[in-house]
């Protein structure tokens, strides 16, 4: 019969990229996690990595392996979890990838409380705008805001938000420009743009109707808080979600412009490998976020 902790261990060598740290972590010496993943390739009768001085990668059947064996843990860590009560309070670490836009606007109020509810869970967020790979990167969650639905990744995908975009600018610009009072006087004004290749906004009436706007293209940034303090400089009209500019609306430092019109939505999705969302921690973080955003 097979050694399944030596499934185990080639799992962590893989998830800790390598045989010392993975040693450091397990508290194992490294020489003893190379000897098991070694008699683990000579017993599977492949070569799981290709070791050198200076590199650690996985062969092509290692890395279909490394799925299979990091389920397996997974599952290891869930049957440990129900043992240990963790259904009745999560703990251990959650992992959990966003873009610098949403964790600033949608998980910096929220982590903080999460983590207060859950003392013995520890929550990891790592913020950037460039591609994670959930699967191999070791991530439980994703916190994706998006415009265009998602593409099918084999992820387990939980929509939990969707907030309105609408058209403002700043008090100062509409009494030096005019305030337009339909989609085709937009046509005669500055336009704030998020994209390159995007000349305009399409917008939708609360009656249904939809209709294609095109402004004067004055300045694009593809980041939405630059176009929100362009727009509080009096710049022009731009297109924002209602959670980035619902405070200077409500100050008055910025008025909404055709208010019976939006310019789309954006959505909110979670997203998770499927075994990583049986495990009673990352279930407690999902439905966490879930109920704060869907009450929102």
């Amino acid at each position: 019969m097979r050694n399944l902790n030596d499934f185990i261990i080639f799992a962590h060598v893989v998830d800790h990229k390598g045989f010392a740290p993975a040693a450091r972590v397990l508290n194992v010496p490294k020489s003893t996690l190379s000897k098991r993943v070694a008699e683990l390739e000579k017993t599977l009768g492949v070569r799981l990595i290709n070791r050198t001085s200076r590199r650690f990668t996985m062969t092509e059947i290692g890395e279909d392996f490394y799925r299979h064996a990091a389920a397996m843990l997974i599952e290891a860590e869930a049957a440990e979890a129900v043992v240990k009560g963790r259904l009745a309070e999560p703990s251990g670490t959650v992992r959990i990838t966003a873009s610098v836009p949403t964790a600033q606007m949608t998980l910096a109020g929220l982590l903080p409380q999460l983590a207060l509810t859950y003392p013995k869970m520890r929550v990891v967020l790592h913020a950037t705008d460039r591609f994670v790979d959930l699967i191999q990167e070791g991530f439980d969650i994703a916190v994706r805001d998006h415009f265009a639905s998602l593409p099918d990744s084999g992820l387990v995908q939980r929509r939990v938000a969707a907030d309105v975009i609408w058209l403002v600018a700043a008090p100062s610009y509409l009494a030096r420009k005019g305030v337009p009072f339909g989609p085709d006087d937009l046509g005669g004004h500055d336009g704030l743009l998020s994209s390159l290749v995007s000349d305009g906004w399409t917008l939708r009436h609360q009656d249904g109707a939809a209709v294609s706007a095109r402004p004067k293209p004055r300045f694009v940034a593809d980041e939405s808080h630059v176009l929100l303090e362009a727009a509080l400089s009096g710049l022009g009209i731009t297109a924002l979600p209602h959670k980035l500019c619902r405070a200077e609306i409500e100050n008055g430092s910025l008025v909404r412009v055709l208010p019976e019109w939006q310019a789309g939505l954006v959505t909110t999705t979670l997203l998770m490998p499927h075994r990583r969302g049986q495990l009673p921690s990352v279930r407690a973080v999902v439905d966490f976020i879930a109920d704060r955003l869907a009450g929102g």
